[in-house]
């Protein structure tokens, strides 16, 4: 197979997104912006639940993306963004915004769109978009950047696809994971509002009320049932690489070699990120920006973990500029707690299910390194598909 250079202008075209007005854009609606927070660090769409800007006013309509559109981030909202490459999962749904680059293939006989969406998610092409890019806190790249880029690729478009397919393979099957483990999740989440939230829970016919509470349940202070607690320092300079996942106030910040927290955890934003709640299955290491569960008092981490989802921690933000969550504030709320058996019995029906996610969580973390290892082999013609 014969490999030659490319300079990237010579069969593409990157078209800038629509300058969409800030005061027609709504929490609700059909239309969604794609912004630079829709793209994951090493390439692909993310969808961010509850953080959507959706678009209520007039637009050209060569501004709404179709599915499968290739698309990339021409500014670095988080570290690493710049330059990633995303493709429209639904279409009629996602409206093209400025800062983001609309990629088309103008010759399909020296270039593969599929294979073309990896080949700007590796590293040789991610470092020369960032090596020519402008700023200082957040960098911009241009088209007319993008244009330049020099890139060494298969002649024939046939095997351009095949790299692709193979590489699209993995993706798949990340993909299946994913959507299984969410409906898992999703099957607990229902359980339990129906058994403490709707208060339908085994035998809930044969157990007398008191003022709409159940017989044996209890309204208390939330550090009756839990303790949070701040989390710990752990500037990038000293952080060592290993197994232990690192949590923020978003989720996962990284890897290291030492854990904080004996698991199974929970941990939800302190600073920054406010409302997300997160069960960490192994041990962990929780950032100063996020909040951990200290002590079950009262509950199982199962439990808290959903308990603290179903709360809305957000709504109990205190800082101005930055969104802060104050553990003072929060241990005061009062909750409902359910007798103790009520609560071993929710643990025995989801812990089966959280066992399954774990495992599929696993399958995706090892399908990742397996598909990042095989990228660049890939790319550069080491292996052959």
């Amino acid at each position: 197979m014969s490999w030659s250079e490319l300079q990237l202008g010579k069969a593409i075209h990157v078209k800038h997104g629509f300058a969409f007005k800030g005061e027609f854009f709504a929490p609700v609606g059909n239309l969604m912006v794609v912004t630079p927070g829709n793209f994951l660090e090493p390439g692909g769409f993310r969808v961010r639940a509850g953080k959507e800007r959706f678009y209520t006013s007039d637009f050209p309509e060569s501004y709404l993306l179709a599915k499968d559109d290739l698309i990339v981030a021409m500014t670095e909202q988080g570290e690493g963004l710049l330059g990633s490459a995303a493709r429209i999962p639904e279409g009629d749904k996602y409206l093209h915004n400025q800062r983001i680059g609309l990629v088309a293939v103008t010759d399909a006989a020296r270039l593969d769109k599929g294979f073309l969406y990896w080949l700007l998610n590796s590293k040789p092409v991610r470092t020369q978009i960032r090596g020519s890019s402008t700023g200082t806190k957040v960098r911009h790249t241009a088209p007319e950047r993008i244009y330049k880029v020099r890139v060494t690729i298969p002649d024939d478009v046939c095997e351009q696809a095949k790299i692709a397919e193979t590489l699209d393979r993995y993706n798949e099957l990340i993909e299946t994971n994913h959507r299984r483990l969410e409906f898992l999740e999703e099957s607990a989440r229902l359980l339990y509002r129906e058994w403490f939230v709707n208060l339908r829970f085994p035998g809930f016919e044969q157990v007398k009320r008191f003022e709409g509470m159940p017989e044996g349940w209890s309204r208390e202070r939330l550090d009756s049932a839990l303790l949070l607690q701040r989390g710990f320092d752990l500037p990038n300079a000293v952080r060592t690489p290993g197994s232990i996942p690192i949590y923020a106030s978003a989720g996962i910040n990284g890897y290291h070699c030492e854990a904080k927290v004996k698991g199974p955890g929970v941990v939800t934003g302190r600073s920054g990120t406010l409302g997300l709640v997160h069960y960490v299955a192994e041990d962990f290491w929780p950032l100063n920006t996020a909040l951990w569960v200290k002590e079950f008092r009262r509950v199982t981490p199962l439990f808290a973990y959903f308990m603290l989802s179903e709360m809305n921690l957000a709504q109990y933000n205190s800082g101005a500029s930055v969104p802060s969550l104050d553990r003072k504030v929060v241990h005061p709320v009062e909750i409902l707690i359910p007798p103790g058996k009520v609560i071993d019995q929710f643990d025995e029906y989801v812990g089966p299910l959280f066992q399954q996610i774990e495992y599929l969580r696993e399958a995706n973390l090892r399908a990742v390194e397996a598909r990042d290892a095989l990228l660049p082999q890939l790319m550069s013609g080491a292996i052959q598909v």
